[in-house]
């Protein structure tokens, strides 16, 4: 799985959470972007990623992401043991 590919995993779980957002989903994107994105938006983000794709976060992980191409590479590193342990 790519970041790409995780990105557009994420696109409809951000476009259903922040619904007044109409801008582009891209690797760089960030909470200063999204008006709606506040701390408990970013907790409800972070749940509905950890569900979509079956991992769990640290705290310590979601806390030091700047924007959403770290948080998708963060999902990539967090499902590839899954996928080559599952092989």
């Amino acid at each position: 799985m790519t970041q790409d590919e995780v990105i557009g995993r994420i696109e409809p779980i951000l476009r259903d959470l922040f619904d007044e957002y109409e801008g582009p989903v891209t690797a760089a994107l960030t909470a200063n972007d999204v008006e709606q994105w506040d701390s408990l938006a970013n907790v409800q983000l972070m749940v509905m990623v950890e569900v979509a794709f079956g991992i769990k976060f640290a705290t310590t992980e979601v806390t030091s992401l700047s924007n959403l191409g770290e948080l998708a590479a963060l999902v990539v590193r967090k499902a590839q043991p899954k996928a080559a342990a599952s092989t």
